[in-house]
């Protein structure tokens, strides 16, 4: 996760047989599962925690064997980033993507694999590698017939320009064309991660706390298609939509790959703004927002509070669970 830069919107107040995969129609509600602490329950209570929420999907930030192992014949629908650490070489050779596919994917049979995470936030010259990471995966998936697992990448907010109103949405480097039309020839989602945190807590002048928090009170129109808003996340969600369609890939579908909201340790980081977010984003998603109606999968970060992460001191509080397993505070799957 790295801070939204939103500066647009802040102007309004607004394996064939041993593996399984998902079909890119089911949407759901996931948890991001972060493993940057030193106090956090082994895999497999993480694992168990899962089912017994009822939580049925799964992100992991890099490909964890300790994690790979918990969840076979779990069912929990599973993300698996290659790591930025393992991005490049993987970009670099079509036989470093089949050994990682080896290794991390056809070695755990059992696993109820939806997406492969090509670079998360990847940032500067490295967005040079999504394509050929992106095709080397799928290359080394169809060669030992796991090319029904979509690959994808996960960007930052900041990747979509001009996002009021979401109409005007256009991605900000030319880079982003390539990659979501290659997107579209596979039949993949684009995975971005939006976080209304941010921009409130950057601009709380002009955008109210009721609207990025699914809260109501306020209501913002987009006078380019006469669509209204009541919440920040659908304007963020379908300015990507409207980038998509303007770099000629209507039709990619986006997954909200990281959402959440602060508890303690910042400006409008409190339990009950963290709960009131979290709560009206799984209650919200699974009617769309105004330009695409319809369930719009969607990963809450973070299962836990990680006491080990840099920066700021609010990235160590997103955690729906404390490290003990104990909720936060009370939320509804």
């Amino acid at each position: 996760m790295a801070r939204q830069d939103v500066a647009s919107i802040l102007a309004v107040a607004l394996i064939v047989g041993a593996f399984s995969y998902v079909p890119t129609s089911v949407q759901s509600i996931g948890v991001c599962y972060g493993v940057i602490g030193n106090n956090l329950p082994s895999r497999s209570e993480v694992v168990q925690l899962y089912r017994s929420k009822g939580i049925t999907d799964m992100r992991i930030y890099f490909a964890d064997g300790q994690a790979l192992s918990a969840l076979r014949n779990s069912g929990i629908g599973l993300v698996i980033d290659v790591g930025n650490d393992q991005f490049g070489s993987i970009a670099a050779s079509a036989s470093n993507a089949a050994a990682w596919v080896q290794a991390n994917v056809q070695r755990y049979q059992g696993l109820t694999i939806k997406y492969i995470v090509a670079g998360n936030e990847v940032q500067g010259g490295d967005t040079r590698s999504i394509v050929p990471a992106i095709r080397n995966l799928n290359t080394a998936l169809s060669a030992v017939g796991l090319g029904g697992i979509k690959v994808s990448t996960a960007i930052r907010f900041d990747a979509v320009a001009n996002s009021f109103p979401p109409s005007a949405g256009v991605f900000a480097q030319s880079y982003m064309t390539d990659v979501v039309r290659l997107l579209a020839s596979t039949g993949a989602p684009l995975l971005t991660n939006i976080y209304p945190y941010f921009a409130y807590r950057d601009n709380p002048r002009d955008i109210q706390l009721n609207y990025a928090t699914f809260r109501p009170g306020t209501t913002v129109r987009d006078d380019n298609n006469g669509l209204t808003y009541t919440c920040l996340f659908d304007a963020m969600v379908d300015a990507v939509h409207a980038a998509l369609e303007k770099a000629g890939a209507p039709g990619v579908r986006v997954v909200v790959s990281e959402s959440g909201w602060p508890s303690a340790s910042g400006f409008g980081a409190s339990v009950d703004n963290a709960r009131a977010y979290n709560q009206g984003l799984i209650d919200h998603v699974g009617g769309g927002t105004p330009k695409r109606r319809g369930a719009l999968e969607t990963y809450i970060f973070a299962m836990f509070d990680e006491n080990q992460k840099t920066g700021i001191e609010t990235e160590k509080h997103f955690g729906l669970f404390r490290p003990d397993k104990s909720p936060a505070y009370a939320i509804r799957f």
